[in-house]
Order: structure tokens, then sequence, then C-alpha cells
């Protein structure tokens, strides 16, 4: 197979098409990126595949300090999608600087390093620690649209000021583009987004999962531990599709599309609505050779359709 997906890999770079995107200062070989928390740091998955193939990976969100997360049951399926309550469990920072950063830098990995924080204190110190590996990343997501943790997360997009306060604390410090994650479940987008622009990110990535309940008939209980998770998978596809649209038509920021995508045309289409990237979630729990599935889709897709560059995609859509 490692075999297979290297002859196919040299392949694909002989493609007639431009598949590279750029998005603000961040320049991408491809515009597949693996999501946040469905992808570890990539380590994993190169038993698969050469995963410097793809555009970046997301890393989990790591915080300041190790955190429990939620308590279990933390997922559930549901028609055409998959309830998540993790609660943002992680090692902490410094856990991935000293015993993950240096293999997955030496597997040529391209490092998008997701951090959370309660408040813009907690980012800057984040920032500060990052300041001293920023060579080896690429750029820095600021998650701030969990919706299955109780203090942080989309409390803290919800309130615009904080965003930017947040957001400004990072790159302040950082002199890599800073990516801004938002929720679905607010109102408000093009405000943060706006917001998160005069801070100094340069992108914004959606969506995020959507607040949802599945509920146990005999028991009268949640299926969830933590009563309410985020959905996920191909059943948001079509609203998830909708916001990168309205949002994209604002003209604020480069958008990092994701929510559902399971094929490569899910992924054409989020860049038809105005992605200048995708990201790949769920679908890697169900298939761990997506990455090069979908970037080979859409390679064929763009030299059927005569397309040069990948970009001429990107917000296309017609009235």
């Amino acid at each position: 197979m490692v075999l297979f997906l290297t002859l196919w890999r040299l392949k694909l770079n002989n493609s007639e098409s431009d598949l590279s995107v750029k998005i603000g200062k961040l320049f991408l070989k491809n515009p597949v990126i693996m999501c946040s928390g469905t992808f570890a740091s990539g380590i994993e998955f190169n038993e698969f595949y050469d995963v410097s193939m793809l555009g970046a990976v997301v890393t989990k969100s790591f915080s300041l300090e190790p955190r429990e997360g939620n308590k279990p049951p933390r997922l559930c399926e549901t028609a055409s999608g998959l309830i998540n309550s993790i609660g943002l469990q992680n090692e902490g920072i410094d856990f991935f600087i000293k015993n993950q950063l240096k293999t997955a830098v030496k597997l040529k990995v391209n490092i998008i390093l997701s951090i959370l924080g309660n408040d813009s204190g907690q980012f800057k110190d984040l920032a500060l620690k990052i300041k001293k590996i920023e060579d080896e990343i690429i750029a820095v997501e600021l998650n701030v649209s969990c919706p299955n943790i109780k203090k942080g997360g989309i409390t803290l997009a919800e309130s615009p000021d904080e965003l930017e306060k947040s957001v400004k604390a990072v790159t302040d410090i950082v002199n890599v583009p800073v990516i801004v994650k938002l929720s679905p479940n607010l109102s408000n987008l093009s405000d943060l987004a706006l917001r998160a622009k005069n801070s100094g990110a340069q992108i914004i990535s959606l969506v995020n999962t959507f607040s949802a309940i599945a509920i146990d008939i005999d028991s009268f209980k949640s299926k969830l531990g933590n009563k309410t998770g985020g959905l996920s998978g191909p059943a948001i596809k079509p609203i998830a599709l909708l916001k990168v649209h309205n949002l994209y038509k604002e003209k604020i920021l480069p958008i990092i599309g994701m929510g559902g995508i399971f094929c490569w045309q899910d992924a054409v289409e989020f860049l038809i609505a105005g992605a200048s990237a995708i990201g790949l979630g769920t679908v890697n729990f169900v298939d761990p050779f997506a990455g090069p599935v979908i970037i080979k889709g859409i390679s064929n897709y763009l030299n059927e359709k005569k397309i040069k560059k990948v970009a001429d995609l990107t917000g296309i859509l017609k009235d």
C-alpha cells in the first residue's frame, strides 16, 4: 500500500493543474488540510502514507495545562453524522513541544498548531511558548468555537471584544499566519471575522461542529456524558456550505471551509462556495486514506475541466 501511494503521489505531482494555494501569507502545496482533533499530529497516519503530501495538518487544540475533558460517553453516532463531546482533552502545549513536534518536523508534516484559552491572558502565554518554535510550524489556529465545554470556547467567541483581545494577544507575538476558527452556532459571524481581521488574523476557519444532543429513550437521559456535544459529518454539509458562502460574500478574510466533507466532490463544492482551502475531519475516522484520495480527485477534476489553478475555483458559484 505504501509503494502504491508513493507511485500515486508521483503521478499526482505530474498533474497539469496547479494545486497550490496562497491564503493570506500562508502557502500550501494543495488545499487539503486535516482538521484539529481528527488526525492527531499527523505522526500516526504516516504509517498509512506520506503525510507530507497534505496541504497541512492541524494539531489537536492544546491549552496551557493538560485537560481531562468531559466524562464519557463522549461519542454518539447519528444519521449521517457523529456527535462528539470530548471536551478538548489534551496533554498541554508543553507535551506537544517536547514529545511530538520533533517527530512531526522530521516527517515534514506541514503543522498548523491549534491552541485554546479561556481569555486573552492565556492566549498570550501560549503565544510566548509558540514564539520559540514558530520556525517549525506554518501557522497557528485559535480555537474559540468548541460547543461542548463549559468555559471558554464558544463563550469566548460570543464576546467580540474578548475575541479581539485574544487574537491580538497572539498576533502581537508570533510571526506566522494566525487562523481563527469560528462557530456556526453564532449569528454574528461577519462581525467576529471583522474583529479577527482588525486584530491581525489572516484566515478564518469555518465551520466547527453544530451544538447537538442525542437522547436514550429507555433511560430518558442524554447519550453523552456531558449531555450536549458537537455534530459533524455529512449531515451538516449543506448548512456549512451556506455559512462559508455567506461569509465569503463579505470579502473579509480568506476561508478554510469544512463541515461534512467525505469525498472530492464535497471538497470542490466548498471551493466553489468560497473556500480557499478545505478541512477534512470526521471522514478521517472512516477512511484513513481520505486525504490523498481527495487530493487526487480534485486534481482529476481540474484536468477534466481544463482549469489550470485550483485557486480559480474559489467563489465561482453562479447566481
